[in-house]
């Protein structure tokens, strides 16, 4: 029998025995509640409400508070080359609104607009949690002076934008995209989603440790993800995969999301 072989099998036999798990389980629970410089989950939750009832009280619950206003940096990643493409087509077919659903203080308007052509009548709103959007107010006075990037923190003015764009934001949201775009009086012309956490089978909740607070984390099935927006009148135009993006839950792996996704989506004339 080959060596490695034999102690990988003893070494998830002994992670198997009941006393070692639960040592191993608390240890990663630790390591999960100090945490100040990962991304890291822990748990399944039947809901939003039971994900945020399990954070430890040690650091604020969700991104509305001002050391989680601090936290990101306008870069261009890999991940973000898709949702760039679906964007200049957009601007390209001469679509002017962006609704950018969990924009943060505008880290994407002020990353894209060093590689896309803007237009000179675009119209860049964030809506986002307020200790967020006030940052994003305060910053945007000396870094988007020319006026395109405007900031809400209601959903409700997302009704009518031409594109409804989330990247990396819709896992944060106490309710799902479809149902609110079904309160919307008028529904975006297009959805580019981006950077989503979609399971092959299960839709569920975590526990998200940002560092600077915790975050219940929604993750949704794929199939049910995409029929929801279907029955709201929309059409898939394209789907890709987050490769070197992945969600890992410790001592859960039928949770884990291999790739995070992204899909474009039209809404039927």
């Amino acid at each position: 029998m080959d060596l490695s072989h034999a102690m990988q099998g003893a070494v998830n036999w002994l992670a198997a025995v009941p006393v070692v798990k639960q040592a191993g389980r608390r240890a990663s629970r630790r390591r999960f509640e100090r945490n100040r410089d990962a991304n890291l989950f822990f748990g399944v939750f039947d809901s939003f409400e039971a994900a945020a009832a399990s954070a430890p009280q040690s650091r604020p619950v969700g991104y509305d508070n001002s050391a989680s206003a601090d936290l990101y940096a306008s870069n261009i990643f890999p991940s973000d080359y898709p949702a760039m493409f679906w964007l200049a087509k957009s601007f390209s077919e001469g679509l002017r609104s962006v609704f950018d659903l969990g924009g943060h203080v505008g880290i994407k308007y002020y990353a894209f607009r060093r590689t896309l052509s803007y237009p000179q009548a675009l119209i860049w709103t964030v809506c986002d949690v307020p200790a967020v959007v006030a940052r994003g107010r305060e910053l945007a006075l000396a870094r988007a002076p020319e006026g395109a990037l405007h900031f809400t923190d209601r959903y409700a003015e997302a009704s009518g934008f031409d594109v409804l764009y989330a990247s990396g934001s819709l896992q944060y949201l106490p309710l799902p995209l479809s149902q609110l775009l079904s309160d919307l009086p008028r529904l975006p012309r297009r959805l580019v989603i981006n950077t989503t956490p979609i399971h092959a089978t299960r839709s569920f909740f975590t526990l998200n440790s940002i560092g600077t607070a915790f975050c219940p984390y929604r993750v949704q099935a794929h199939d049910s993800f995409v029929d929801s927006l279907i029955a709201l009148g929309y059409e898939k135009r394209g789907e890709w995969e987050n490769t070197g993006k992945a969600m890992r839950i410790p001592f859960e792996p039928a949770y884990d999301v291999p790739h995070y996704s992204g899909f474009c989506f039209d809404l039927k004339a």
